[in-house]
Parts: C-alpha cells; structure tokens; sequence
C-alpha cells in the first residue's frame, strides 16, 4: 500500500466517494498513478481509480478500499500532455503543481504532481474537464449578484431622458423597437435573478438532504429502542429523502467505460434505506421506479440496470441480486436468512385459526413486513423445502402446515397424541 502523502477521502460502504457538498463529478478514469515529481523517496499511488469532480482530483485504490484527494483549490496550473514521437510509446500524463502549504504535505511552497494515464483513456478530453473544473470555481461561495436596479444604475436617467424626445419617420420606429427590447432584457434579467435564488436554495436543501441521508445510513443503533414517535419521525424522514433525489448522479457521459462498476456502487448505497424499510427484501422493479426517480432526468434503462446488480458479485457490498424459481427478481441484504423467515412462517401457520383454514401472501406479508408478491415467492420456497402444503381454490392459495411428515407410512390411521399432527387434530376439533 502506498503512503498516504496526499488527505485522505472517506468511502461508502460500496466504495464510493463520500462527496463534498454541492460537489458532482464530472469525469472518471481507470489505471491512473500519481507520482510525486520533487520527492521520488515518496511511494507512487499506483494503478487506481481517478475522479475528477467540480471541486477535488480523488484517487481510489478499489482493491484495499481506500482514497486520497488533491483540492483543486490547492491547484496553481495544470499542464496538458505533451505531444511528441516518444510520447505516443508511452502513457500520457498530465502534471499539476500545487500548493504545498494548502494540502500540508510538508513540501516547499509549491508540488508538482503527474497523473499518469495507464488505461484506455482520452487524455485531451480530460484535460479539457480539468480546465473546464478550474475555470468554473464551483468551490468557492457565489458572491451574490446585483439587483436588476443596481445593475442598471446610472442608466435611469438617460432613459428617461429620451423617453420624453418624440421620434418621427424610421428613427422613431427604431427608438421603439430599442425600447422594446430592453424592457424584454430587463424582464429576462429580473426573472434569472429569481430562477438563480431558487436554485441557490435548492442546492443548500439539497447538500442539507444528503448530510441527513449519510446521518440516518451511519447512525449507530441505541441501545434503548426508539419510541413509536421517533420511528415515526424517521420513516418520515426517509421518505423525504427518497423524493429529495440523487446529488451527483453516475452518467455514461462522465464515467465512460466505468459506467456500470460505478452504477453498481452507487446503487448499492442508494438501496440501504429502501431495504431497510422494506424489511431486507425489495422487488426489482420497485428498486427500478425508486433509482430512477431519485436521479431526475438522468434515467436509466433495465438492461443497465441489471448489469449494475450483476456486478455486485464481484464487489464487496452489503446487498446482492436474487432469483426465485417463479422468475421473480429482488434484491435483498446478504444478511438476509431464509431460516429465519421460514421460522416466523412456522410460527403463524401453527397458530390454531391457522391450522384450521391456512394462511394467505397477504397474511404472510403483515407478519413478514414485505410486499405481498414477496411474501408468496417465500411460502413457496417454504413449500418446496417441505416446511408448508399448498391449496388452490376459487379464493387463491392458501398454504398449511406439511403434517405429511408426521406420517407414520406403515400405520397411516393412527392418531398421534403428540408433533404437529396433534395441534393439528386440536385445532380441528376445538372448532368442530
């Protein structure tokens, strides 16, 4: 592992960076080094993964599971890749001197920085999101601009001035004409002032939003249990959070062909709070309208989608893709047990009402705390593990406790005064 010269960048579960707020990334890039050009005795950052976003360079090592950052605040100029004879035999790389004081590494006044573009990539494209990032300044606080009456200042009176000269003939048409299209300036103008107040402040709700969001997905349980308010107070809040949406969402136009590993990533830390309310199991196509809402106009499709899940294999998160036999699709925690829905399944079904007429999804589902779909893809893998029987009439299915196997075979009519086939006979008789 190299040494962590550069400040370190804190990771979600999935692996993705914990962003800035305001902050959205704008370009990915695979198999980068960073090399640090004055003290070659410090050891490179080798082969990672490299963000550019509108506020810092992040650097992943995606296999020890952690990160550093360069602030491009910190950065006094970029240099583009040089172009020559040589340079076509070997990888391209950016340098980039920066502050040294700023980043506290311990350096002189200024470090000089090489990005080292070992992958497939398009380093003039990502030169140009450099420039594009260091131009725009998103970092720093917006001055706030003037009002449209400031911003006209000193020209009042010269308009009122002409105002009172009458024109005749083409001048007048054209003093008209000018006079029309600065009224429709000034409209324009006063109209962005408050569009750019309004997105002003859906941006601070926004940074606000995901603050919370990363409060509720890290906040330890207490050891008290929350009282039915508090409990009420956080589905509220989750649900809130759900509609607030995505703040930097993964897009083909910024990750290229890290666009599905990077989905994944960010999807599985997008389906915590929508599995947690859903109990560990949630359907793959609500887990679709849900990701799909929260990232606003940057839609998915069900192929990418599916490819996103189908990565999860491969990467060390909490949740995986499941098939039921039916062709059903969910996705669940991967501490999801079987066992221990299968148990509280046991336990209704031997209920004495339940005995006598069996269970239904929908009865399932309240004891489960799941969507009633869901709940009949358990009771029938419940019912192909030999745990319950299934009965289909007019009304739907109705599943009951498997008293075969509490079957003698050799003495088939004997009642048993004890096992499930006594509750059973109980039950029955108790309500004949």
């Amino acid at each position: 592992m190299a040494g962590k010269w550069l400040p370190s960048v804190h990771l979600t579960g999935s692996g993705r960076p914990v962003f800035l707020p305001g902050e959205v990334e704008s370009f990915l890039l695979s198999s980068v080094d960073l090399e640090s050009e004055e003290n070659p005795t410090l050891p490179p950052f080798k082969s990672g993964l490299l963000i550019l976003t509108t506020h810092r360079f992040i650097w992943i090592d995606e296999s020890n599971g952690y990160g550093v950052a360069i602030p491009l605040a910190s950065v006094v100029h970029a240099f583009p890749p040089k172009k020559s004879i040589k340079s076509m035999f070997s990888s391209p790389r950016v340098r980039i001197q920066i502050n040294g004081h700023g980043l506290g590494v311990g350096f002189g006044s200024t470090v000089m920085i090489t990005l080292v573009l070992r992958g497939k990539n398009d380093p003039e494209a990502f030169f140009g999101r450099v420039w594009d990032a260091m131009r725009s300044r998103a970092w720093e606080n917006e001055a706030e601009k003037p009002g449209p009456s400031d911003s006209k200042a000193g020209g009042g009176g010269g308009d009122a001035l002409s105002s009172g000269i009458r024109m005749a003939g083409v001048s007048g048409i054209l003093r008209k004409e000018q006079e029309m299209w600065e009224s429709t300036d000034k409209s324009l103008q006063e109209a962005f002032q408050d569009l750019n107040a309004l997105m002003s402040k859906a941006k601070e709700m926004v940074t606000l939003a995901e603050k919370m969001r990363q409060k509720l997905l890290s906040g330890p349980t207490q050891a008290a249990g929350p009282n039915d308010e508090e409990m009420g107070s956080k589905q509220e809040m989750q649900d809130w959070l759900l509609s607030v949406g995505i703040v930097s969402p993964v897009t083909k136009e910024s990750a290229g062909a890290l666009y599905h590993q990077q989905l994944a990533r960010q999807l599985a830390d997008f389906v915590k709070v929508p599995l947690e309310r859903a109990g560990g199991m949630i359907a793959l196509i609500d887990v679709y309208c849900l990701f799909n809402r929260a990232r606003g106009t940057e839609l998915i499709s069900p192929e990418d989608l599916l490819q996103a899940c189908a990565l999860w294999e491969k990467f060390d998160v909490p949740v995986m893709l499941r098939k039921f036999d039916s062709g059903v699709m969910v996705i669940q925690n991967k501490a999801h047990s079987d066992e221990e829905v299968f148990a509280r399944l046991k336990t209704l079904v031997l209920k004495p009402d339940a005995l006598r007429k069996g269970i239904s999804p929908s009865d399932a589902a309240m004891t489960l705390g799941i969507a009633p779909a869901l709940a009949k893809e358990h009771l029938l893998t419940a019912e192909s593990k030999g745990l319950l029987c299934r009965d289909i009439s007019p009304e739907g299915f109705r599943f009951y406790i498997n008293l075969f196997q509490d079957v003698d075979p050799n003495d088939i009519y004997t009642v048993k005064d004890h096992g499930l086939f006594s509750s059973w006979f109980s039950a029955i008789t108790a309500s004949g």
